[in-house]
């Protein structure tokens, strides 16, 4: 069951990617950013407001935000802050480089989520799974060719180093969450509720400084409602993510690979929404991921 609650996971996850693609375009990207977040937060507030006056009904229907230690706030803060300068580098990256680049990147997060899967929680992966391993990082290799025919050098362009730091960042945070979930026995609602609200907190802070004091910033700003989508679609994601967690059995190597089938939705659907250029020659590399991600979710059957 945990494997097809990562799919669910992974669906929401494509359709947050190719709403977030939307909202940046042209945009400011913190106080985008910050909508997502919030907008993420306010699905949540009822839930939390339930739980302290109609306690038994909420926990009737699954959503029950229970209370915690002070102890445990603070590495719900910890998770917040990686999050939030994952989010910072792959906003920005977002802005200046096509989906079909990015996407793929992002798909790399396997790679540091199966390394620290191994030494952390000696997670041991087969013979098949370290081949899919393998095929992942070479097929995301294959994109930067692909990348350079759009004039985008990886070698030298910042914007790739951002969403590379923002990949290794959400990986950390993905092992994080695996204590987070099974070790401190927090639910999936009550994780992100707190979560949610230490972020908003740590990007009123980003705000203050670099977008409220700047009034032409704030007039560039444009509205749309995918920032609200983006906010309820990654909510829906982190939740069937997080109960897939709460499986005493599930692993996060594997669940983090599970979650690069989006990239079926960022690639070819968003490829075709933003009308990204080599769609045909980034199947290639997208192939090779998405058999990466069948070795490495399969073969723990067999």
């Amino acid at each position: 069951m945990w494997m097809y609650l990562g799919l669910l996971a992974a669906l929401f996850l494509g359709l947050h990617n190719l709403c977030k693609k939307h909202a940046v375009q042209g945009n400011e990207v913190f106080p985008v950013l910050f909508g997502t977040i919030a907008s993420g937060f306010l699905v949540l507030l009822p839930f939390y407001i339930m739980s302290i006056f109609y306690p038994d009904y909420t926990k009737e229907i699954g959503f029950y935000i229970t209370s915690i230690p002070l102890k445990t706030h603070g590495f719900i803060f910890i998770k917040s802050m990686i999050m939030a300068a994952s989010w910072v580098l792959a906003y920005q990256a977002l802005k200046f480089l096509p989906i079909t680049i990015v996407a793929p990147i992002r798909s790399a997060g396997p790679f540091f989520t199966f390394i620290g899967a191994i030494l952390i929680y000696n997670e041991q992966p087969t013979f098949l799974q370290w081949i899919g391993f393998f095929l992942i990082i070479f097929s995301v290799i294959l994109y930067s060719r692909v990348g350079k025919k759009e004039g985008i050098i990886f070698k030298k362009n910042k914007w790739i180093f951002a969403i590379i730091g923002a990949t290794f960042l959400g990986a950390s945070s993905g092992l994080y969450d695996k204590f987070l979930i099974q070790s401190l026995m927090l639910n999936p609602q009550t994780l992100q509720f707190w979560f949610c609200f230490y972020t908003v907190l740590i990007l009123l802070v980003i705000l203050a400084i670099t977008w409220f004091p700047y009034s032409e910033k704030r007039k560039a700003f444009k509205f749309r409602y995918t920032i609200i989508g983006v906010g309820i679609l990654l909510q829906a994601a982190d939740y069937f993510y997080f109960k897939a967690l709460q499986d005493p059995e599930a692993l996060i190597m594997l669940l983090s690979a599970i979650k690069r089938s989006q990239l079926i939705i960022a690639v070819v659907i968003g490829g075709i929404i933003f009308k990204e250029k080599n769609k045909r020659k980034k199947l290639v590399p997208l192939a090779g991921i998405m058999i990466g991600v069948f070795l490495i979710l399969y073969t723990t059957r067999f």
